[in-house]
């Protein structure tokens, strides 16, 4: 499990660098005005919350299955909470930058779910060397 963590630890790093130099091209070549001034924070929330989150779905997955599909089921809904928390919390504060920030939290939303997702089904599949 814990080379598992690693290798997952490895790869997300990679893949934040990788969104991280795509934010980073597109905030050099498009107008400032679309870009939130948190986006570099959200990267490492989001991090934080996929290593976090993969850390227990993977202690959960050397388990019985039902047992892993109800961590797996509570984390998402853990999450969205935490998110839709965090969202409403940042446009009250910052009424001006709230579109930008959603807009930006979305999309990295999309991203680092469907990473996750994929770490996860790959690292839970048994192996087919038959």
């Amino acid at each position: 499990m814990k080379s598992a963590y690693i290798r997952y630890l490895r790869q997300l790093l990679v893949f934040s660098a990788i969104i991280g130099s795509i934010a980073l091209a597109g905030w050099l070549i498009l107008p400032k005005a679309y870009f939130s001034p948190a986006l570099p924070f959200l990267i490492v929330f989001f991090m934080a919350t996929s290593l976090l989150s993969f850390f227990y779905l993977l202690q959960s997955a050397g388990k019985r299955f039902i047992k892993f599909v109800n961590t797996f089921l509570l984390s998402i809904l853990i999450k969205l909470f935490l998110y839709a928390g965090v969202m409403m919390a940042y446009a009250f504060a910052n009424r001006k930058d709230a579109i930008q920030f959603m807009l930006a939290f979305f999309i990295l939303y999309l991203c680092y779910t469907i990473f996750e997702a994929v770490s996860i089904i790959k690292y839970t599949q048994p192996s087919n060397s038959a």
